[in-house]
């Protein structure tokens, strides 16, 4: 059985919160009543499963949001910082112990399940069925793989400082990993290779079908437009305002502001903000002062290297994008926007990204080599059947593209009456699984989203 997960966001505690220890164990348990399920076979016989491979697809440990950046030591070094610099392997040593050190219950889950303290089977009896009446368990074997995606890019890069960063996480989550460079692609792991191919499944974390968060011509070893948005605004914004103004901030204020990153659709942050300042009846005076950092902020950012940089001249990319979107932010009050939020929703929909399309060109799509193509990146559980063909005599070829979605902490903003800003909180969980031969009866595949209040 192969289960893939996505975009935990594991966080440490400055910026965000990240999706508390409940969800790991919850993910624990289904796994163990997926154990079972798959060990009942397609001649209706219970044969425990042995073994168990769980993919974690990309922006799992997250370093990016975390206000570390800001502080000392080195702090001047960012992302977009020489990636080979002592300071910034110990920049990002420092972030990843946080990390871990803020998990410690949720990723005691992770490597307890590698280690086979958690999924115990009931053997079976002479007949083929569960045996109901023994003390006997039988533990299954799993092997936890990690790859990156666009929040925990580092981990792919080379050399002996990265390295040992890696191998701290490999013995603190019971990874199966070695400590070289975390794949990002699926052909630099013969074992994934290997793994997938058996389930006919193909995977990626998604970012590079996504222009802020990815840029082709750099590749997957360096900083992107998306991550210096991230720091100089998302992060920097709560963390200047606490410091410029002090206590004329309520700390709740402070709180509700450092959620930023957790707010969907994204477009909508200027509206979240907004709602704080209601909701804590800001006077009109700190709220101009609030509004004057967001502006200031979001002309830095535009004055970055790294975003000029990408700015393709005669080309509306995507830092013209961010451009006209900020330029919105700073010619209006955070009020003012709550006028355009209906529109917002309505033209941007939820503000999910759909990447079935993409699937369409993928090579394993076109050759026939895979069933199922899996990505993350979005946030957006999905299902969406491409393809189906029939061979006489044979079962269908169905070709099927699945997202993996997130576990996470969402302030999703109310239908009714938006412009009144009324966001509610709740935490998701998501996962795919798949399921090789006879195993649960000869089914191929399995997806569970669920969501349940923070």
């Amino acid at each position: 059985m192969l289960v893939i997960v996505s975009d935990l966001h594991l966080v440490d505690g400055t910026c965000t919160q990240p999706v508390s220890a409940a969800a790991f164990q919850q993910f624990a348990d289904r796994l163990n009543e997926l154990a079972v399920s798959a060990s009942w076979r397609g001649d209706q016989t219970y044969r425990p499963l042995e073994a168990m491979d769980i993919l974690l697809l990309g922006d799992i440990i997250d370093p990016l949001h975390s206000l570390r950046w800001l502080e000392e030591p080195n702090a001047s070094i960012r992302p977009w910082s020489d990636s080979q610099s002592p300071a910034f392997a110990d920049k990002l040593h420092l972030i990843t112990q946080a990390i871990l050190q803020n998990n410690l219950a949720s990723v005691k889950v992770l490597h307890d399940l590698s280690q086979g303290k958690l999924i115990h089977l009931l053997p079976s009896d002479r007949r083929g069925h569960i045996a109901f009446d023994t003390r006997e368990r039988i533990p299954v074997k799993i092997r936890l793989h990690y790859m990156v995606g666009n929040h925990d890019w580092y981990y792919h890069l080379p050399g002996s400082r990265f390295n040992a960063i890696r191998q701290e996480i490999i013995t603190t989550l019971g990874l199966a990993n070695t400590n070289s460079p975390f794949p990002h692609q699926v052909s630099e792991s013969t074992t994934l290779q290997n793994l997938l191919g058996s389930y006919n499944v193909f995977a990626r974390h998604g970012d590079i079908f996504d222009a802020f968060n990815y840029d082709p011509r750099h590749g997957r070893d360096f900083a992107t437009i998306g991550d210096a948005f991230a720091i100089e605004v998302g992060n920097r914004f709560t963390y200047e305002v606490a410091r410029l103004m002090g206590a004329e901030v309520l700390p709740g204020v402070l709180k509700g502001l450092g959620e930023l990153a957790n707010v969907r659709p994204t477009l909508l942050v200027p509206v979240w903000i907004s709602s704080q300042l209601r909701q804590y009846q800001v006077p009109a005076l700190a709220q101009r002062k609030i509004k004057s950092i967001w502006d200031d902020l979001c002309r830095q950012f535009l004055k970055l290297d790294i975003v000029r940089e990408a700015d393709q001249r005669f080309k509306f990319d995507a830092v013209d994008a961010l451009e006209a979107l900020l330029g919105l932010t700073r010619i209006t009050s955070f009020k003012t926007m709550d006028q355009v939020v209906t529109w917002v929703r309505d033209k941007f929909n939820s503000g999910h990204l759909n990447f079935a399309r993409n699937v369409l060109q993928e090579k394993h799509f076109l050759d026939k080599t895979a069933q199922f193509f899996v990505y993350g990146h979005t946030h957006f559980h999905e299902v969406v059947p491409l393809d189906s063909q029939l061979a006489p005599g044979r079962q269908p070829f169905n070709q099927v593209y699945f997202n993996t979605g997130t576990w996470h902490t969402y302030y999703d903003l109310a239908v009714n009456k938006p412009a009144e800003q009324k966001f509610i909180p709740y935490q998701v969980l998501s996962y795919a699984a798949f399921f090789m031969g006879d195993q649960r009866g000869g089914r191929r595949f399995e997806t569970w989203s669920g969501a349940f209040s923070g």
